[in-house]
């Protein structure tokens, strides 16, 4: 949009003004994408901190949440069980113990927080943000951030790079 006044005066004041509004055609419509409304804790009904958060990490994450937030990140439960470092057979067997280990539900929250600092990132877009977890990042050396969760090092790296691009600090 160009917006030009053009002013006539008159020795002390202003006779009139003319406004000329151009809108230019290469400039789209924002369309809004779906959004999650709420805290993705919310949703997946865990809390996001405290003795609560503890105590279920360390007695174990219920199985059933790995549907959960399969369906909350929009990601396959495989890609999740690879992030977490759960083979086929563990998972196999963790269905049967309806309990993940302590470990493994530490990386699931790992997981959930670093997908709530990507929707931060990109302003509670869940696609992009699931795309982003799930696309080699340059700033991590050419990983996916999906394949950082392995250890807390590496989701404190995907955390910090995270945090970079939303100050807009070259990485």
């Amino acid at each position: 949009m160009r917006i030009s006044l053009i002013r006539a005066t008159w020795p002390g004041s202003v006779v009139g003004f003319q406004v000329e509004v151009k809108v230019l055609s290469s400039i789209k419509e924002y369309q809004p994408v779906p959004q999650i409304p709420q805290s993705i804790w919310m949703i997946l009904g865990l809390p996001s901190r405290g003795t609560r958060l503890h105590d279920l990490v360390r007695e174990g994450l219920p199985f059933e949440y790995l549907e959960r937030i399969a369906r909350v990140l929009q990601m396959q439960r495989v890609d999740i069980s690879k992030a977490i470092c759960v083979s086929p057979s563990t998972m196999a067997r963790r269905a049967k113990a309806a309990r993940f280990s302590a470990l493994e539900s530490d990386r699931l929250i790992a997981l959930v927080a670093v997908f709530q600092e990507a929707l931060s990132l990109f302003e509670n877009d869940v696609a992009a943000a699931a795309k982003w977890i799930s696309t080699p990042v340059r700033g991590l050396g050419s990983k996916r951030p999906l394949d950082m969760m392995r250890t807390s090092v590496e989701t404190e790296a995907v955390i910090d790079l995270i945090g970079r691009l939303e100050r807009a600090i070259l990485v």
